[in-house]
């Protein structure tokens, strides 16, 4: 982890703009490997190792490797600007932890709901809340290597609007997880101008990946 953030440019003190964005999704979706390839600080994580005890509650479909999971929650930072910087907060995946997510909810900015497209159903009850909080948000699907669907299949799956933007990304690649924050981002300010349309699935650009060291699934 060291070595992916001590490149990076030494941070200003202080912003003017504090944007909080919420990372959200089902178990094992990705969310803080988004936020550890992205952050521009040593990120905060509340991991724990997984043990025997957990299985009876957590629902290990499609998942089996996963050694570690979120306890709380997950905390970055990334510079958008001189003057503002987005605070990312990754959210627990297991239903046993989902009476934390209306607390992390409150003054969020707007949301991306990262899926794994090989367990759609995991993610009805992020996009439930966020709805039920009236809080914006677009779909980034992570790249698990599982079946293709269309963006229309994917969009019936999850009852999306067309005004709710689709993107794929790899969550291990700081480059493309960037670009998710970044469509958010646009997404956020053509809503406050009144702009926002429709929203069609867009590939991750062709960068060169910038991965994180032994990223969580």
């Amino acid at each position: 982890m060291d070595s992916a953030t001590s490149d990076r440019a030494a941070l200003q003190a202080t912003a003017d703009n504090g944007l909080k964005i919420v990372v959200v999704g089902g178990f094992g979706v990705g969310k803080t490997t988004m936020v550890r390839s992205v952050s521009e600080i040593r990120p905060l994580n509340t991991e724990e190792t997984m043990t025997r005890a957990g299985e009876a509650v957590d629902h290990l479909d499609g998942v089996q490797s996963k050694t570690s999971t979120t306890v709380a929650f997950d905390f970055g930072r990334i510079t958008l600007d001189a003057r503002s910087v987005l605070y990312l907060f990754g959210a627990p995946g297991q239903e046993r932890f989902w009476f934390l997510w209306d607390r992390l909810f409150s003054g969020t900015l707007g949301a991306v709901v990262l899926v794994d497209t090989r367990r759609l159903a995991d993610s009805w009850y992020a996009i439930d809340r966020l709805e039920h909080h009236g809080t914006p948000f677009i779909v980034a699907c992570n790249d698990f290597g599982g079946p293709l669907h269309t963006e229309q299949q994917i969009r019936e799956a999850l009852a999306l609007s067309d005004d709710v933007p689709l993107v794929e990304c790899d969550a291990r690649d700081r480059s493309s997880s960037k670009y998710v924050l970044i469509t958010l981002v646009e997404h956020l300010y053509a809503l406050s101008r009144g702009t926002a349309g429709s929203a069609s699935t867009t590939a991750r650009p062709e960068t060169a990946p910038e991965k994180t060291p032994e990223p969580t699934p």
